[in-house]
């Protein structure tokens, strides 16, 4: 919105990126405190990354064709 015309987010964008981000970090947070074994850690984290960038991706681009898909 600050250099391009094509960037057109509202308040509820902004709000719902947010909330996806501060959730990802509590659920970071959680999986780094409670799991101690290294292996499954890596493998929580890295699911955890996968689906917050695919949830990402469908509201920005709507990727996958879901009724939450952005414009």
């Amino acid at each position: 919105m600050q250099f391009s015309n094509h960037v057109n987010w509202s308040v509820f964008d902004f709000l719902i990126a947010t909330i996806g981000l501060v959730s990802l970090g509590f659920l970071l947070e959680l999986i780094l405190v409670s799991v101690n074994k290294k292996r499954l850690r890596n493998i929580l984290i890295t699911a955890l990354l996968i689906v917050f960038l695919l949830i990402w991706v469908e509201l920005s681009v709507g990727i996958f064709g879901t009724p939450i898909a952005g414009d």
